[in-house]
């Protein structure tokens, strides 16, 4: 089974930053599986966010992989490769969100199962980043309180399987939960 490894905290709280360099100090391929949907000429914003985390990973050998929903596939179809850097769980919650409308926990659950298995039948490490989106307000609307409550769960999920846990806050990684030595 791949090694787990959970990465979450808030929004620009260095999970990202903290999960690349972990993977990049680590023998072997990379992937680095990007769930954003790929933005559209009129987001000038997003397009240069997408640059700049491309520009990132140059250098490092690193094979980007676009996914927004399969991820299972994703884990299933690259086991050659080591270390499989997922970047961002909430992203996919969101787009799975918009392809299948009527998603609720239990599919939520369904599908992160399936990724623990996937991640079972593979070797290496699999790092996963994920947003905590549920620290703030109760959102006002029902599909936001529902993103909010579908990424609890996921991460949830993942995060008692996970070999290491680590929140970030303010840059700093807090060390939830840690592989023994």
């Amino acid at each position: 089974m791949a090694k787990i490894i959970l990465a979450t905290g808030g929004a620009r709280s260095g999970k990202s930053a903290y999960a690349q360099n972990f993977a990049e100090s680590l023998p072997g391929s990379k992937a680095f599986i990007a769930t954003c949907p790929a933005p559209t000429g009129d987001d000038e914003e997003m397009l240069i966010r997408v640059e700049r985390h491309r520009q990132d990973r140059l250098g490092a050998d690193w094979l980007t992989i676009e996914e927004e929903v399969d991820l299972k596939s994703v884990l299933e179809g690259n086991l050659q490769v080591e270390t499989m850097l997922i970047d961002c769980l909430t992203l996919w919650i969101s787009n799975l969100m918009y392809a299948y409308p009527q998603i609720d926990e239990k599919a939520i659950t369904e599908r992160v199962e399936q990724l623990i298995a996937a991640c079972r039948n593979r070797s290496g490490t699999v790092i996963f980043v994920t947003n905590e989106v549920g620290c703030g307000i109760v959102p006002e609307h029902a599909s936001a309180r529902k993103f909010r409550d579908l990424s609890g769960r996921c991460n949830q999920i993942i995060a008692k399987v996970a070999d290491e846990v680590i929140f970030f806050s303010c840059g700093l990684p807090l060390f939830l939960k840690q592989s023994p030595a």
